[in-house]
C-alpha cells in the first residue's frame, strides 16, 4: 500500500440490499482502495463483502453494532496506520452518489475538510427530509457553527473528504450519530479548515433508525445533541 494513496470509508450496518451495487458503481470512479466498515450487520452483508473482498477492498468487522461514529473511527484509524493523505466516508444505501467522490477527494487541494451539503442549493430533483430530521439539522448546525466558527448549512452529511494528516491532532471518541457535533467542535479546536460543497438530498428510507428507540423520538435526540456539544465545548473551554 503507497502512502499518499486515497480511501474510501463505508460503514454499514444490514445493507445486503445495495453494498454489492454501490461497490461495483464506485469502482466507475474511485481506482484507489475502498474500506468498508461492517458494523455487526446481522443480514448478509458479511457473506457479499467476502464475495467482492479483494485487491482494492479491505473490510474491517465488528462482532457487535458499536455505532456510527465508532465505524469511522476505525476507518480514520485505519488510514492513518496504513499512510493514507485523504479520505472520503459515505454511506451505502445509495443517500451518496459514487461519482461524487472525485469531486470530493479534488477539493481536499482547498481545504482540510471537504463537507458535503443538502442544503448549500436546492434542486427540483432533491427530496425532502423527513420529519423533523431538517428541523433538527438546522437547529444543530446553527449551534455547531455558533461554537466554532464555521458557516455550515449541514452539520450531519456523513459524505466528507478529509486530510489524514490534520485527523492525527483528533481525540474522538462519540460512538453513535452525534459523532460529527464531537468532530465539528474539534476540528475548529484545532484550526483545521472547512469547504462545503453541494450534494443531492436523497432519502430512500424514511424509517431508518438512530440507533435506539429513545434516539429515534426527536425531542431526546434534539436533547442528546444539545448535551454532547455543551459537553465538548466543556471539554476543551480550559484546554492550552
Amino acid at each position: 500500500m503507497k502512502p499518499g494513496s486515497q480511501l474510501v470509508v463505508i460503514p454499514v450496518f444490514n445493507e445486503e440490499r445495495h453494498i454489492a451495487a454501490v461497490l461495483c458503481e464506485l469502482k466507475k470512479w474511485h481506482n484507489d482502495e475502498v474500506l468498508v466498515v461492517n458494523d455487526g450487520s446481522t443480514d448478509r452483508t458479511a457473506e457479499i463483502l467476502g464475495q467482492h473482498c479483494g485487491k482494492s477492498l479491505n473490510v474491517i468487522t465488528h462482532g457487535a453494532n458499536k455505532g456510527y461514529g465508532a465505524a469511522l473511527m476505525a476507518g480514520f484509524n485505519f488510514a492513518i496506520d496504513n499512510g493514507f493523505n485523504a479520505v472520503v466516508t459515505m454511506d451505502a444505501d445509495w443517500q451518496h452518489q459514487p461519482s461524487k467522490v472525485p469531486s470530493f477527494f479534488s477539493d481536499l487541494l482547498l481545504a482540510d475538510i471537504v463537507s458535503g451539503s443538502r442544503y448549500l442549493a436546492e434542486s427540483l430533483d432533491n427530496n425532502d427530509a423527513p420529519g423533523a430530521r431538517r428541523e433538527i439539522n438546522a437547529e444543530i448546525t446553527k449551534l455547531i457553527n455558533a461554537a466554532t466558527g464555521y458557516k455550515l448549512t449541514d452539520g450531519f452529511c456523513g459524505f466528507k473528504a478529509l486530510r489524514v494528516e490534520p485527523l492525527k491532532k483528533l481525540l474522538l471518541t462519540e460512538m453513535g450519530y452525534a459523532f460529527p457535533l464531537q468532530f465539528w467542535i474539534q476540528a475548529a479546536r484545532f484550526g483545521l479548515s472547512l469547504r462545503e460543497i453541494s450534494v443531492k438530498r436523497i432519502y430512500n428510507d424514511l424509517t431508518r433508525s438512530f440507533g435506539s428507540q429513545q434516539l429515534d423520538d426527536p425531542q431526546i435526540r434534539r436533547a442528546h445533541y444539545r448535551s454532547v456539544i455543551e459537553k465538548e465545548i466543556s471539554r476543551w473551554a480550559y484546554v492550552e
